[in-house]
């Protein structure tokens, strides 16, 4: 693994916003507080160990404030941005004789304030937007008509310290379609504890408030819809005890509650994201919580670090930090997994990239339609087996270090994260090792 940040004039030296790689061609698309949304040519560097440089392609010019979220169609035809205001605009790719355009295709009015999230559905028919308006809106692109990007389940998460699990529960047929009915399922916002006395329960929230630093709380879900990712959480292990900053795992299977949580973040979570290629396991370790039949492997972004997950390992199997000097926005993957990025109001992004296999071997697509069936209840027992193991071992675990723990820091340790009067240095990067120790251990662990 090789990057770090790439000091290029990305907007004008405005913040970057927002960025993702298109599936097909592997440019990378960022939106920024310039109003406009750039192109760029990744490449990847012929000497070792030096980062991957973008190009500048083009520019899409048509919004009138920052741009908060872009995102590509999955077949690469289209890309939906939003921005302040409640802006919303689909943009089409067009063969002409000089080669591929992007044109404005249309705008979808109906937020009354800044837009900070999208996601499109697999099939890339329906696109849903999360707004400060406190609505989220799931839009046909060619019908105006709403549907759950996953097929069953759209998931919101707003500083009202929520969130909500929202199902499709179709009315009475017609001639045409099934009316669209979206219930909310389930609210999350509160855990019960009992107090050190035995005297009463208490409740305490599971999520920050408005007072978080960052207009971005972007969830995923996990590329099989067998997990739901949800960064901004605060969680007490006991009642009197301090917040830690976490992010929770949701099992399809039971959404009602959080799973597993990743605790140990000095800076609160704002982003995660899973990596949309699917690994063989490498049955290097027995001891991790999903007993999937593949690997999948997730980001998750802090203000100011990166941990990257996977589903076979306890720890997380790399770490990046002290890469901006101000707060991460967002983070994207590309199709084939090569590169990672990361934007940040600093005005710069970063790239990293996986040297070939070095992430694992990519499952085959067939293989991996006969281990999907099989996933979701396997991942969801080996879950309820390890809650109360795990929810005894963290306490002992959260502050050792050891041999064979992760973290090998190159110009910039992690726990500096902590040095809010500090600033970073932006080219500065922590990478897996398995021979160096830890400043601080983050383990997973199941939440009774």
């Amino acid at each position: 693994m090789k990057g770090g940040t790439v000091q290029i004039n990305w907007h004008d030296t405005k913040p970057v916003l927002t960025l993702d790689f298109h599936p097909q061609s592997g440019i990378l698309a960022t939106g920024g507080a310039d109003y406009d949304i750039k192109l760029w040519q990744v490449t990847s560097e012929q000497e070792q160990k030096k980062a991957p440089t973008a190009s500048y392609q083009n520019s899409l010019s048509y919004h009138t404030s920052a741009v908060n979220v872009l995102r590509f169609s999955p077949s690469g035809e289209q890309l939906a941005s939003g921005s302040d205001g409640g802006e919303l605009m689909i943009w089409k790719l067009h063969s002409t004789e000089a080669g591929q355009t992007w044109k404005m295709y249309k705008t979808l009015s109906f937020h009354r304030k800044d837009v900070l999230d999208l996601q499109w559905s697999t099939d890339g028919a329906f696109l849903i937007s999360g707004s400060v308006d406190n609505s989220c809106i799931i839009w046909d692109t060619n019908k105006g008509v709403a549907w759950d990007p996953l097929g069953h389940y759209a998931a919101s998460l707003s500083s009202d310290r929520t969130c909500r699990i929202y199902m499709n529960k179709p009315q009475n047929k017609t001639k045409a379609f099934d009316k669209m009915n979206f219930v909310c399922q389930h609210v999350i916002a509160k855990a019960e504890q009992q107090l050190p006395d035995d005297s009463k329960l208490t409740k305490n929230h599971l999520f920050h408030d408005e007072t978080l630093p960052s207009f971005f709380r972007r969830l995923a879900w996990s590329p099989d819809g067998s997990f739901l990712l949800v960064p901004a959480g605060s969680y007490k292990f006991t009642p009197t005890s301090d917040s830690v900053n976490t992010a929770y795992i949701f099992s399809r299977k039971d959404l009602s509650r959080p799973a597993l949580q990743l605790p140990g973040a000095s800076k609160p979570i704002v982003a995660v994201r899973f990596c949309p290629v699917v690994f063989r396991l490498r049955g290097s370790n027995s001891a991790g919580f999903f007993k999937l039949p593949y690997r999948l492997i997730f980001a998750v972004a802090t203000l100011n670090s990166l941990y990257i997950y996977d589903t076979e390992s306890v720890p997380p199997i790399a770490i990046l930090a002290g890469l901006h000097y101000a707060a991460i926005t967002d983070i994207a993957w590309s199709s084939n997994a090569k590169y990672l990025a990361l934007s940040s109001q600093d005005g710069y992004c970063t790239l990293i990239e996986f040297e070939n296999d070095e992430l694992g071997i990519p499952v085959l697509p067939d293989s991996l339609n006969n281990s999907v069936s099989k996933s979701i209840p396997e991942a969801k027992n080996d879950i309820e087996e390890n809650k109360k193991p795990m929810a005894q071992k963290l306490e002992n675990t959260m502050n050792t270090t050891t041999a064979h723990d992760f973290v090998a820091t190159v110009g910039r340790k992690t726990d500096t994260e902590e040095n809010a009067g500090k600033q970073a240095s932006p080219n500065s990067t922590s990478i897996s090792a398995s021979n160096k120790p830890a400043k601080r251990r983050i383990t997973p662990m199941a939440i009774d």
